[in-house]
């Protein structure tokens, strides 16, 4: 049960945003931006940032909606949550996701924990700019997400199971207009 009444039946951050339509409205904005908008990095390694970053921060909620629309946009196979938590031992990803992940770990921990040789590690993995810049600011803003989730004690099951759905909805209808059909 959440710390404050929410007055809906929603898990994790759904429940938050309908709470709050005003904060909801730039919070989808921005998790649409940076998991779905133009980038050389696959929505799905978006996710998958996205996912690890959530699950290093113990938000169960994010993870596995995260990790499931990660595996949404690959092929459906939400074993892909546990492969997320075991370091992608069984995912087939690149040398450059994986020093941008690592990145992404130090921004979770304490942005300046980021030095040079990290970034060069992924520029000499074929990492742009861009790239770097989106993988801090997804770290950054799931920080923030899963705070607020986890902050205000909000509530999520349990099995990956049940994020199927939702990862379904995230990655081939978008945030914004996931929103939209939870409050019709």
């Amino acid at each position: 049960m959440a710390y404050i009444k929410l007055n809906n039946q929603f898990p994790g951050i759904v429940g938050l945003m309908h709470y709050r339509p005003e904060t909801a409205k730039p919070l989808s904005e921005l998790a649409e931006t940076l998991l779905r908008g133009p980038s050389t990095l696959t929505s799905a390694e978006r996710e998958m940032i996205a996912s690890s970053v959530s699950y290093q921060n113990e938000c169960h909620f994010c993870h596995s909606s995260h990790g499931a629309a990660a595996a949404h946009h690959l092929d459906g196979n939400l074993d892909l949550l546990d492969d997320i938590k075991a370091g992608f031992e069984k995912t087939d990803i690149s040398p450059k996701l994986r020093a941008l992940l690592s990145i992404a770990s130090k921004v979770r921990e304490l942005g300046n924990k980021v030095k040079p040789e990290d970034i060069e590690a992924a520029r000499s993995e074929g990492a742009t700019g861009l790239e770097i810049h989106d993988t801090v600011l997804i770290a950054a803003a799931f920080c923030m997400y899963n705070r607020y989730v986890d902050g205000l004690g909000t509530w999520a099951p349990e099995e990956k199971e049940a994020y199927d759905e939702t990862g379904k909805m995230l990655a081939h209808e978008g945030y914004l207009n996931t929103i939209k059909k939870t409050q019709d």
